[in-house]
């Protein structure tokens, strides 16, 4: 099924209730969501101006890395299980689901696995989570190879219908499912239902299983984050052409919100992601992005190359710390037999995955299939290497700078960021001397440096320390406060913990030296 074949007037299709005015809407480019508070520990980013200082030089500079360098918050993402479920040899039988996990998991382009499920393969009782075998494949697998993994609940799955749908066995019949209409799928027409969301049944058991699924993953250091459980087709927040079951638009809407509301209060560590798809189907999509994006939620769109101008705007002009991803529902077979190639030369997969540097994203999705995966890159490496190349965030202290300030040694550091987009939460950095027991750290502003810019810090050291060799760490600060460790991309050389050594001038040698 087509996921993007939205040809209607929104306005004409869902009529408002009467007082119940849609959000208007703006620009993402300047707009405020909320500044949130000034952590305790910020780095002094200056200015650092001449008359400050008593002599200075530049210690060291560093380059960009060109090697492939994972962080959290960026990356190439493999999907285990999608809408329709395993890898499509999974299906056919001709490959166990371990197997396909594993294959997935051993591309060495891959950064991060990914699970799309319906809430039936995650529950079938109340009171309890019955995880799909796929959720433990995926955990260990990334465990064993240096990943992480992230995952959607769907709460309504057109592919499978007419003849299942995503609720879990013991909603239905609990829940009213409402038919939508009818759209032709595989050369025949098609009835879909959908299930009326804001009946208390629906209601009270998605109150207990969010709080199941946020105490068993909130926090997990596997999980890279959860998108949110959304309205309809996918969890994409919309019902293609076909309308929603609510009764009224104030109903959808607030229902909508209430049950964001519910996840953004549950998930306290673990990063959430809101689809950005335009409201077309009169459920409250632009109150709930707004509530998401000021609570600090990651942004994502299901499609590429097909969307609206609007869509691409807010998507490429986003809260810098926050992370976008990025996926295309068309060609994602990876088959290199049927991507066509443009009169330019470039196939149409890889034009697709270069407009994430357009939009200055994080994460490109590459869906199920392994071995064609694994053809496509052997054949057309290029789109790949560009995006580990610049997609996300990749930073380094581009400049390194020892100065004399009232009576101390300070150090400077510029960082450059030599990817597409903004830091996801803060960059914490760190300076420290083990063997004298000495150890200075803070954060530099949420979201910096942004992509192709530089952000300065500095550290004002005890007035006994003026020599010897400084280790720079720099770790990514995240939603609750949780501390994750960042690999510098540079292509000098790092030590084993991932730290950048200095080597501090003795004081004697520092005055107005330039080009050092």
């Amino acid at each position: 099924m087509a996921r993007r074949a939205f040809l209607r007037s929104a306005a004409a299709v869902f009529p408002l209730a009467r007082g119940a005015a849609q959000m208007p809407a703006h620009l993402w480019e300047g707009y405020s969501f909320g500044n949130g508070t000034p952590p305790p520990d910020r780095l002094d980013q200056g200015p650092f101006t001449i008359d400050q200082d008593a002599g200075w030089r530049t210690l060291v500079t560093t380059t960009p890395s060109t090697e492939h360098i994972r962080n959290y918050g960026l990356g190439l993402v493999g999907y285990t299980w999608e809408e329709n479920g395993p890898a499509i040899p999974v299906r056919k039988g001709v490959q166990t689901l371990e197997a396909a996990v594993e294959q997935m998991a051993s591309l060495p382009f891959v950064d991060v696995l990914y699970i799309r499920c319906d809430w039936r393969h995650v529950q079938s009782q109340p009171g309890k989570l019955d995880l799909h075998p796929v959720w433990k494949l995926t955990a260990d697998a990334a465990q064993r190879h240096g990943l992480c993994f992230a995952f959607r609940v769907q709460l309504s799955n057109p592919e499978i219908q007419p003849a299942d749908i995503a609720l879990p066995p013991f909603l239905r019949g609990r829940v009213p499912l409402v038919k939508i209409g009818k759209l032709a799928r595989n050369g025949r027409e098609v009835e879909f239902v959908e299930p009326r969301y804001d009946h208390p049944e629906f209601q009270k058991a998605f109150r207990e299983f969010n709080s199941l699924l946020a105490a068993r993953f909130d926090g997990d250091p596997l999980v890279e984050w959860m998108d949110l459980m959304m309205y309809g087709f996918w969890g994409e927040g919309h019902t293609s052409d076909l309308p929603n079951p609510f009764p009224d638009y104030r109903t959808g809407r607030e229902t909508f919100l209430e049950m964001t509301r519910l996840q953004l209060n549950a998930w306290k560590r673990t990063a959430l992601a809101v689809n950005t798809q335009p409201d077309i189907s009169g459920v409250g999509n632009n109150e709930v992005l707004d509530l998401a994006v000021r609570s600090g939620c990651w942004v994502r769109s299901d499609s590429i190359i097909s969307e609206e101008p609007m869509q691409i705007e807010e998507l490429a002009n986003r809260p810098p710390e926050l992370p976008a991803i990025l996926e295309d529902g068309s060609l994602r077979q990876y088959d290199v037999r049927k991507i066509p190639v443009d009169k330019a030369g470039v196939n149409l997969r890889e034009n697709a995955m270069l407009h994430v540097l357009d939009l200055g994203a994080n994460y490109w999705s590459l869906w199920t299939e392994a071995a064609n995966l694994e053809e496509y890159n052997a054949r057309y490496p290029e789109g790949f290497r560009a995006l580990q190349r610049r997609m996300g965030y990749r930073v380094r202290p581009a400049w390194v700078w020892q100065r004399k300030r009232m009576g101390a040694t300070e150090v400077i550091i510029g960082v450059a960021n030599d990817g597409v987009a903004g830091i996801p939460g803060a960059l914490r950095l760190t300076l420290e001397m083990p063997e004298r027991k000495f150890r200075l750290g803070g954060v530099l502003d949420a979201g910096h440096p942004h992509g192709g810019k530089i952000r300065e810090a500095a550290f004002l050291l005890p007035p006994e320390i003026d020599s010897g060799q400084v280790r720079l760490h720099a770790e990514l600060e995240t939603k609750g406060g949780v501390r994750r460790p960042l690999r510098w991309a540079c292509a000098q050389a790092l030590n084993a913990d991932g730290s950048f050594s200095i080597e501090l001038a003795r004081a004697g040698a520092l005055g107005w030296l330039k080009g050092v």
